[in-house]
């Protein structure tokens, strides 16, 4: 019989975005802004933009813009939650994970 109140440590928990997301999203990030940095090395919690990962306002559209097209939704530059979708790597692929096509 199996435990239902025990999550599986390899399946993420609801609401929460698989690290596997995360490493496409990071590899995504490097190819779209041509980054001089492996996509492992991109830290889940750093910021994305200024500090840390160092990306500007026109890489930021160029994100956006590849993960319109890989996920199938639109991100737009209005979007009053832009901040916080880009802080991090890993809040943008929260954003992703809760928006994504299926």
């Amino acid at each position: 019989m199996l435990d239902n109140a025990t999550p599986n440590p390899a399946l993420p928990l609801p609401g929460e975005a698989p690290d596997s997301l995360m490493h496409e999203i990071a590899a995504l990030i490097v190819t779209a802004v041509n980054l001089d940095v492996a996509p492992s090395e991109i830290e889940p919690d750093a910021s994305l933009y200024g500090e840390g990962l160092g990306l500007d306002s026109i890489d930021i559209l160029e994100v956006a813009l590849e993960v319109s097209k890989r996920y199938g939704f639109q991100m737009r530059s209005d979007n009053d939650d832009n901040v916080r979708i880009f802080k991090s790597l890993r809040s943008l692929t929260d954003y992703v994970w809760r928006n994504k096509a299926a």
